[in-house]
């Protein structure tokens, strides 16, 4: 597994996000697990709305650029994502809108292409965002993204944390290691094959 890389962030950037915290989480258990594993800031996908007269202007903002070298240094990603409004969070979906865009002489979509995802979510309600997944689902499935079947919602967020910002139900602990066992094991073959 040292030889996959994987890259972490979540679609909120708000602070105290839930989501923010089980990336974090995320991140822990991968490092633990001795997986080379980025963080990426949310508030690092904070970005201008994407604007084709923006981009044909001044090209890629800063951040989108990071966004894009960062998914590109990466074999494989987690993300953890909020659901507004049974959807994808506009913030996450403008990074990737951003980051979808070529660049000079590049092949298309060169930071999705290949990778893998494996997608989370929490929420303070029962279903834990899993709506908003399907949505996330099917625009990394549509630009290149092999996005794992496996996939955790966690309900009931408030309580869903002990205070050390790890996942309080040795259930669901176990269910994410294993999930995550599974995502760096496919992310290696496909790296291998």
């Amino acid at each position: 597994s040292s030889m996959v890389r994987i890259l972490v962030t979540s679609g909120s950037a708000r602070r105290g996000s839930y989501n923010a915290k089980l990336a974090r989480h995320v991140r822990d258990r991968l490092r633990a697990a001795g997986v080379d594993t980025t963080y990426l800031d949310p508030t690092h996908l904070v970005m201008p709305l994407y604007d084709g007269d923006l981009e044909e202007a001044e090209g890629l903002p800063e951040p989108a650029r990071a966004f894009k070298r960062a998914l590109e240094e990466h074999d494989g990603f987690v993300l953890t994502c909020p659901e507004y409004n049974g959807s994808i969070t506009p913030l996450l979906k403008n990074a990737i809108d951003w980051a979808s865009r070529r660049e000079g002489d590049e092949g298309p979509l060169v930071a999705f292409r290949g990778r893998t995802a494996l997608l989370l979510s929490t929420s303070p309600g029962v279903l834990g965002g899993l709506r908003g997944l399907v949505h996330v689902r099917a625009i990394l499935s549509g630009i290149g993204v092999h996005v794992v079947p496996d996939q955790l919602a966690i309900g009931g967020a408030k309580t869903a944390f002990d205070d050390v910002g790890a996942l309080a139900d040795p259930d669901r602990r176990e269910r994410l290691r294993s999930m995550l066992a599974s995502f760096v094991d496919v992310t290696a073959r496909l790296r291998a094959g």
